[in-house]
């Protein structure tokens, strides 16, 4: 656009546009840059009518030429209309169900009672250390299934005050029902040969095996009877 010999320019300078140039040249700028965002053969609002002009059927305008079209779906009243619609449609769009979870069946066992045991009582008299060699019998054994062990402390159980002298070994094997064996609440000696658990497939019985880390000779490592572990408050 010519800016230079309008009235009211000064020599070397630009002259002062009218608003219609003004409002001109920004139409013709954002035609220009819905040429480049907006493809107008897909505009679902943009239709031509039987009289040869264009209508934008979001907002219910008339425009002359497609230009004029263009520039107006980068005009505010567009936009905001453009807005509306999408949280509109959000808002009434139905929810989409939630993805459902894979379901990992969970093998169920009927119990038969707890499983017969013998606990062992063995010292070591070079190093003058204390030691319980366990043997549960599994002889009904579900297939498949491996003998699990593991330590509590008195506090995770509910049913005997605790007591932080004492911690109890855990022996689970299904179809059984899972024990617990009443020891001292010692420091185990996890050095190789110390502690260490054996599972004979054959006889179907488990040897677990632990010592003490203190050699004291004077020192009694013993184990109490042992208790169902769901009357311990352990398995819930």
């Amino acid at each position: 656009m010519d800016f230079q010999h309008r009235p009211g320019g000064k020599t070397g300078s630009g002259g002062v546009a009218s608003s219609s140039e003004s409002n001109r040249d920004r139409r013709e700028r954002l035609r220009q840059l819905a040429l480049e965002t907006i493809d107008i053969n897909k505009d679902p609002y943009f239709m031509k009518n039987h009289l040869g002009s264009y209508e934008c059927k979001l907002c219910l305008t008339l425009h002359n030429n497609e230009g004029s079209y263009l520039a107006h779906t980068q005009g505010k009243k567009h936009q905001t209309n453009l807005a509306r619609r999408a949280a509109k449609e959000a808002k009434e769009a139905p929810a989409q169900p939630a993805p459902e979870k894979v379901k990992v069946e969970v093998k169920k066992f009927v119990k038969i009672g707890r499983p017969g045991y013998k606990v062992t009582k063995q010292r070591d008299t070079e190093m003058g250390q204390q030691s319980l060699l366990f043997q549960i019998d599994y002889p009904e054994i579900a297939e498949g299934i491996m003998p699990r062990h593991r330590f509590m402390s008195a506090y995770e159980q509910r049913i005997e005050p605790p007591d932080r002298r004492w911690q109890y070994l855990l022996m689970a094997a299904e179809p059984y029902e899972t024990i617990a064996f009443k020891v001292p609440s010692r420091e185990i000696d996890k050095a190789e040969g110390k502690f260490w658990t054996h599972w004979n497939r054959e006889t179907k019985q488990l040897f677990p095996c632990l010592s003490s880390s203190s050699c004291s000779s004077t020192s009694r490592w013993r184990s109490h009877q042992p208790r169902q572990a769901s009357r311990l408050g352990l398995l819930g």
